[in-house]
């Protein structure tokens, strides 16, 4: 007999993904969330919001992991691709000054196998708990042919809330300003396709390889879980500091991303060695003998996301994020001038 199964999708290994998510899922839930895991959509109430915002603006994006889960399937290690997931996305939003609400993910690969999903989906269930996120739900897909060997592909769509009067695009910025770098803590989701050429094919290293620089496994300095700035900014905001405009350093690095809200009269200078580059970003670099243009818009090179700030507030924004948010490093980086909306580094 021929039958889904042997076709290639195994519908009872879907069902135990489910059982084995509920309660980790569930634990995001909040008073908004009306619906169950399960259902063929996530319900949420919007009515307190309209307690808390008199002109909520809803705001969305949808980012993905790339090659990334290429390297956690080498490892067979995929307990930070949720939080990958949940940090790329809410970065992705809190640039507007939006509040992440819910998140819903997606997750497809050529053979779902219950072990490697669970520990995906509990990952994004503890890293959405932990900035206030409700993990809505999402979907779960096992098509063969569509995806190759043991890979997954890791997607998710954000959704948050800011006040209309408070949307940052940027508009604000002006010569003068001050740029803020808040340290990454490596590749974060960017890059993976050429870190692997250099990584496997340049270098000749496998996953399991130590090297003494990254403080470890290879594979696991390339699996460095994504930092997620959302507490920090968040906190920011609500002190009302004169933040002009912020930037999520993602694929295409300072020099593509920073461009993307600046006004028309505006360029940034960045001060090149005004913060650490971790070694990853070295051996990249050298491995493939990168030009500097290369590297900083192809790696985030040690800066994962960018605030634009009144030079008066520097010295009090710093302050504030070493006195509360101390696992999070930010450095004075370069300043706005006149000129055209791109990045000159020197």
């Amino acid at each position: 007999m021929i039958d889904y199964k042997s076709a290639g999708v195994d519908i009872d290994a879907g069902n135990e993904v489910v059982k084995r998510i509920k309660a980790g899922v569930q634990a995001t839930y909040n008073a908004n969330v009306l619906s169950e895991l399960g259902g063929f959509a996530g319900l949420y109430d919007l009515r307190p919001l309209f307690t808390e915002y008199i002109h909520p603006v809803l705001v969305q994006s949808i980012d993905g992991l790339g090659t990334k889960p290429v390297i956690a399937s080498m490892m067979g290690k995929y307990e930070n691709l949720g939080f990958d997931l949940l940090s790329s996305t809410c970065n992705d939003i809190i640039v507007c000054g939006a509040k992440p609400l819910t998140l819903l993910d997606y997750i497809g690969g050529s053979k779902i196998k219950p072990d490697e999903v669970v520990a995906i989906v509990d990952s994004i269930s503890r890293a959405a708990k932990a900035v206030n996120v409700a993990l809505l739900g999402g979907e779960t897909a096992e098509m063969p042919g569509v995806y190759a060997g043991n890979e997954y592909d890791v997607v998710g769509i954000i959704t948050g809330v800011v006040e209309k009067d408070k949307v940052i695009t940027g508009k604000e910025i002006k010569p003068g300003d001050k740029i803020l770098g808040f340290a990454s803590s490596g590749l974060h989701t960017n890059g993976y396709s050429l870190a692997r050429k250099l990584c496997f094919e340049v270098a000749g290293w496998n996953v399991n390889e130590v090297i003494s620089d990254f403080k470890g496994k290879v594979g696991d300095t390339l699996l460095a879980p994504h930092l997620n700035y959302t507490l920090p900014v968040l906190e920011l905001l609500k002190q009302n500091l004169p933040i002009h405009g912020m930037a999520h350093i993602t694929g295409g690095g300072l020099l593509e991303n920073i461009p993307r809200i600046l006004p028309k009269h505006c360029a940034v200078e960045i001060n090149l060695g005004s913060w650490p580059i971790l070694p990853i970003f070295k051996a990249l670099v050298n491995l493939g003998k990168l030009t500097r243009e290369e590297a900083y818009r192809t790696f985030n090179m040690g800066v994962g996301y960018v605030l634009i700030v009144e030079a008066a507030a520097v010295t009090d924004i710093k302050q504030k994020i070493r006195s509360q948010f101390m696992e999070f490093n930010l450095y004075e980086i370069g300043t706005v001038v006149q000129g055209e909306s791109k990045v000159m580094l020197k």
